[in-house]
C-alpha cells in the first residue's frame, strides 16, 4: 500500500468515526430531551400509573384546597396533613372559611381518611367535642371527593386511573420541584373499575352521583412519576347533604361556604321540587416530603358518636 493510499484510508476511517460520534450525539441528545421533558411515554399510560408511584413512595405530607362559588362569592376550604398510601390512611386538619356574617373562624376539623370511611372531629352540629363522626364513604353520592371539604389524596390519584384523554403540556415547577404538566379528562366509572379495593366503592358512588362522570384535571408529576400537584374540576347537582347512614346529615351542601361536610344526593329535584343546577367545585391536592413519618390511629368504637347529627 502506497503512502497516498494509507492517508486516504486513514481519512476515511476518521471520517466514519466522526460521523458515528455525530449520529450518536444527536441520538443521545434527542433521547435525553425526550426523557427529560416527559414526551417519552404515552400520557394516558403515565397517568394510569401515577397512583402506583405514590404507593411505592409510601407516605407524604399533603395540602388541599377546595374552591366553590356560593351566592356570588367564591370560598375556599383548606386542609393540611399526612398520608400513608400503602395503608390508605391519612389525617388532615381542615380549616373552614369565615361565616359570611363575619363570625369568628371555626376551629379546624380533624379528618381521618381510611378505606371506605371518613372520621371527623370538631364536627359541630350537636356532636360532643370529644367524639368522632364516622361516615361510610360509599354511601356518599360523591364518594367523599367533595363531601369532606378535601379530596382524599389517594382518591385524587386513583381518579387518574380513569384517564381517557391526556396531553403533555410541558415542563414547569411545583414548590421548587421540576415536574411534567399533563392535562386531560378522567372517567370516574373507569377509575372505579381499575381502583384499589379500598377505593373502588367510593369512586363507583361518585361515578353515579355526580352530574357527570367525566372529570377534567391538570396533573403535575415529578421525574419519578409521583404526583406533586393535581387539580380536579367536579360537577354535581345542588341539593341537601348526603345521608350519613343513620338518617342524619353529614352537614350542609359543600358550597354553603360555612362547612365542607355535606355532599349532593345527585338525584331528583331540590326541596322545592325544581330541578337543581350543576355546581362546579375545583379541588387541588399538593403532595410533598415523600417518606415523611405518618402515624394515623383510627378512633375506638367508644369514641365514635352514635347519636343523631343536627342539621346546621
Amino acid at each position: 500500500m502506497t503512502e497516498r493510499q494509507r492517508r486516504q484510508r486513514g481519512a476515511a476511517v476518521l471520517s466514519g468515526i466522526v460521523a458515528g460520534v455525530c449520529v450518536c450525539a444527536a441520538g443521545c441528545s434527542a433521547t435525553g430531551r425526550a426523557a427529560g421533558d416527559g414526551r417519552a411515554g404515552d400520557p394516558v399510560e403515565i397517568l394510569h400509573r401515577a397512583a402506583d408511584a405514590l404507593v411505592e413512595a409510601g407516605t407524604s405530607k399533603a395540602r388541599t384546597s377546595m374552591e366553590m362559588a356560593t351566592g356570588g362569592t367564591r370560598v375556599t376550604i383548606r386542609g393540611q396533613g399526612v398520608y400513608d398510601y400503602r395503608r390508605q390512611l391519612g389525617e388532615l386538619k381542615v380549616l373552614l372559611p369565615q361565616d359570611p356574617a363575619g363570625a369568628s373562624e371555626h376551629r379546624p376539623i380533624t379528618e381521618l381518611l381510611a378505606p371506605g370511611a371518613l372520621f371527623m372531629k370538631n364536627r359541630g352540629a350537636g356532636v360532643p367535642a370529644d367524639k368522632w363522626v364516622r361516615v361510610e364513604t360509599a354511601t356518599l353520592s360523591d364518594g367523599n371527593l367533595v363531601t369532606g371539604g378535601a379530596t382524599d389524596p389517594f382518591a385524587a390519584a386513583e381518579v387518574l386511573r380513569g384517564t381517557r384523554t391526556a396531553t403533555y403540556v410541558g415542563r414547569t415547577e411545583v414548590a421548587g420541584t421540576a415536574v411534567r404538566h399533563y392535562r386531560g379528562t378522567a372517567d370516574l366509572a373507569v377509575a372505579a373499575r381499575d381502583a384499589s379495593e379500598g377505593g373502588r366503592d367510593s369512586l363507583r358512588a361518585a361515578a353515579k352521583g355526580f352530574a357527570t362522570a367525566r372529570v377534567p384535571f391538570d396533573a403535575y408529576l415529578d421525574d419519578e412519576g409521583r404526583i406533586r400537584k393535581v387539580r380536579h374540576r367536579f360537577s354535581f347537582l345542588n341539593g341537601r347533604g348526603a345521608d350519613d347512614g343513620r338518617g342524619g346529615q353529614t352537614g350542609r351542601n359543600v358550597q354553603d361556604g360555612r362547612n365542607g361536610h355535606g355532599g349532593p344526593d345527585g338525584h331528583g329535584g331540590g326541596p322545592d321540587g325544581r330541578p337543581r343546577a350543576a355546581v362546579a367545585v375545583a379541588s387541588t391536592t399538593l403532595l410533598y416530603d415523600f417518606g415523611a413519618p405518618v402515624d394515623v390511629r383510627l378512633p375506638a368504637a367508644d369514641d365514635i358518636y352514635a347519636g343523631r347529627i343536627a342539621e346546621d
